[in-house]
């Protein structure tokens, strides 16, 4: 499989932050299947190369790869666009058309903007999903076509099915695999590399020295909001490289070209709901997600760690670091036989030595106080893997990325 840094390389995309290669790994992971694609991501974000990654490392790279901006169409011609036309089937319509499937045929068609889609069309859509089928408009006679679609839009898709204005069976259809693209405001440590890469890029466009950052400058745009993302701050620096004489740019001058009361996005709210309801609702589930994989990981550490030291593997490691062990186990204690270590629970007996690893997880849990109720998020991405799969717990485990027996936990702690 090409490594990360090849794959930006080859595609021009700059960045170290850990949601972008995320997203990245998956492009590379599903390239090679036919499966359905949604890449999630405000506008200005750089969703595009998403599919351009998938097309090329599919075997579909030597057929046609066309991007189609669905929000751009007319409503009336959209059909025509997509699917093709008759001769004489609406006015002006002079000769036979074929359309953007018919025309991709064996290859991948991006749909950027999907959830602009009209109803009637997202009936044609679904068709072709499910099927590979599709007719012309003015036409009786089904074709037959062999394309990947892969999907992008910038909307919360749950609300747009909440107020009719998109199917939810089309939106389970393209979201087979959900590619996250993060803002720019989560990006602050690429900032820099950013400007320095589209800086060199107009230097060489317009043959003049590139501009560069004072230290207060690029403080000064690390925290700035960026509500126009990765387009918005290539447009500053065109600006920039052109209209200014001098080429180290100051603090100063920043805030000439981007105000000063825009509200950065940071840490240093006085409360961490504050701080969530700044963001857009999309924003928030992308964001619980990472914490919810994070909480995942931190417990499958602490499940490997102790069953290390139950098996009685690493003893030693244990009288080096009992005072780390304890505040992240608890309490322990020593056997008889001086073999194997034991958590103790201040509320029962010493007799009682059976006491299970995962209700002292659930213990320190219930202690763990979080003022963005991050209980309430996992009960939620929880309801809707259950949902989406039926209710079928093996399948909703799988997709949340935990085993079927730490679901059923789950199920029973929050009855659900």
């Amino acid at each position: 499989m090409e490594s990360i840094q090849n794959i930006k390389q080859k595609f021009g995309i700059i960045g170290y932050d850990y949601a972008l290669h995320r997203a990245l790994e998956k492009a590379i992971q599903v390239a090679p299947t036919d499966i359905s694609v949604l890449v999630l991501g405000e506008s200005g974000v750089g969703k595009e190369f998403i599919p351009k990654i998938i097309h090329q490392y599919s075997c579909r790279k030597h057929h046609s790869y066309i991007a189609v901006n669905c929000g751009a169409i007319p409503e009336g011609t959209i059909d025509s666009e997509l699917f093709g036309h008759e001769k004489g089937s609406f006015t002006g319509a002079t000769s036979m058309r074929k359309g953007y499937f018919e025309g991709a045929n064996g290859g991948t068609i991006f749909l950027d903007e999907v959830g602009e889609l009209p109803l009637t069309t997202q009936v044609r859509l679904l068709r072709i999903l499910e099927s590979g089928e599709f007719i012309k408009v003015g036409s009786s006679n089904i074709q037959k076509t062999n394309i990947r679609i892969v999907a992008a839009t910038n909307l919360n898709m749950i609300e747009s099915i909440q107020r009719g204005k998109f199917r939810e069976d089309l939106y389970y259809r393209l979201n087979t695999v959900q590619i996250n693209v993060p803002p720019l405001r989560f990006r602050k440590n690429d900032i820099k590399f950013l400007f320095k890469k589209f800086s060199n890029d107009f230097a060489e466009k317009y043959n003049m020295p590139p501009v560069t950052l004072t230290d207060e400058s690029i403080k000064y745009l690390e925290n700035y909001s960026w509500p126009g993302n990765i387009r918005q701050l290539k447009n500053l620096i065109e600006q920039i490289s052109v209209v200014e004489t001098k080429r180290e740019i100051q603090e100063k001058k920043l805030k000439e070209y981007i105000p000063e009361n825009i509200p950065s996005i940071s840490f240093s709210h006085s409360s961490h709901e504050t701080f969530f309801h700044d963001f857009s609702s999309r924003e928030r589930d992308f964001f619980y997600k990472i914490l919810f994989d994070m909480k995942k990981n931190l417990n499958n550490l602490k499940d490997i760690t102790f069953q290390l030291i139950k098996n009685n593997k690493n003893s030693r490691f244990f009288e080096k670091n009992q005072q780390l062990m304890e505040k992240v186990f608890g309490k322990m204690i020593r056997n008889s036989d001086n073999s194997i270590f034991q958590l103790e629970d201040s509320s029962k007996s010493s007799s009682e030595e059976d006491l299970d690893y995962e209700e002292v997880e659930e213990d320190s849990s219930k202690n763990e106080s979080t003022s963005f109720s991050l209980q309430r998020k996992e009960v939620e991405f929880i309801q809707k893997a259950l949902k989406k799969n039926n209710g079928k717990r093996k399948q909703a485990a799988k997709e949340l990325g935990i085993s079927e027996r730490t679901l059923y936990r789950k199920i029973k702690q929050y009855g659900l």
